[in-house]
């Protein structure tokens, strides 16, 4: 008798699973683009405010970012282990090259003028940057944070392979026992996951930048 593609009552019997593996995906794809932005901004400050220093910082971001996912893990696996530090250390690496060009694009766009005024009204560099630039910017830099937060949500899944992946644990284990319902289970959890983390960063944005709506109904 053939085995149903998709079995509910296996998912309905591993709810507690789903929910150990659901906190597990959310921990370290929150962990990696916390440390990634706490990295990238500084970084992203210093590659505005000296320019030279900006192609230097995104080739060495760059070269991170096209290290395939499981070349990274294996490299890293005799040093660190089968550990988080493994898993966090692959996941931040490729969230700094999205980062620093959101950052520094958004500063990058923010009007002359603008920053002229502030200037005008006696502004330092510290108060421009944090009243100015930085305000204006908030979009730009929201939709690396978007970015890198859903490309993390599918990078996540790989970890599985070192015993760390969130719903990739299902994945992991339909490829292996050759069971369609762990595998699709994996796979729509965490295009799901991304799609909310997405809506809830837009919304997010939104109620922090209400100008960039007026903005836009203006134009």
């Amino acid at each position: 008798m053939n085995q149903p593609m998709f079995r509910f009552d296996w998912v309905l019997d591993h709810g507690d699973e789903i929910a150990v593996r659901l906190q597990e995906h959310l921990e370290l794809t929150a962990i990696a683009i916390l440390v990634g932005f706490l990295i990238s901004f500084p970084v992203s400050l210093f590659a505005f405010r000296y320019r030279k220093a900006y192609p230097p910082i995104t080739w060495v971001a760059g070269m991170l970012y096209t290290i395939p996912s499981l070349a990274l893990f294996a490299f890293l696996v005799p040093f660190t282990g089968l550990s988080t530090t493994t898993a966090e250390v692959g996941l931040v690496s490729y969230t700094l090259l999205i980062l620093i060009r959101n950052i520094v694009g958004g500063l990058d766009g923010v009007p002359e003028d603008a920053r002229e005024a502030a200037r005008g009204m006696g502004y330092n560099q510290r108060q421009l940057l944090w009243r100015v630039e930085l305000p204006l910017a908030l979009p730009v830099i929201f939709a690396g944070v978007r970015i890198a937060t859903v490309t993390t949500i599918g990078l996540v899944t790989v970890t599985a392979l070192i015993g760390k992946g969130g719903f990739g644990y299902f994945i992991l284990l339909g490829l292996s026992r050759f069971f369609t319902t762990a595998t699709i289970l994996g796979a729509v959890l965490s295009i799901a996951l991304a799609v909310i983390a997405d809506r809830l960063l837009i919304a997010l944005e939104r109620r922090l930048t209400p100008w960039s709506r007026t903005k836009a109904r203006l134009a």
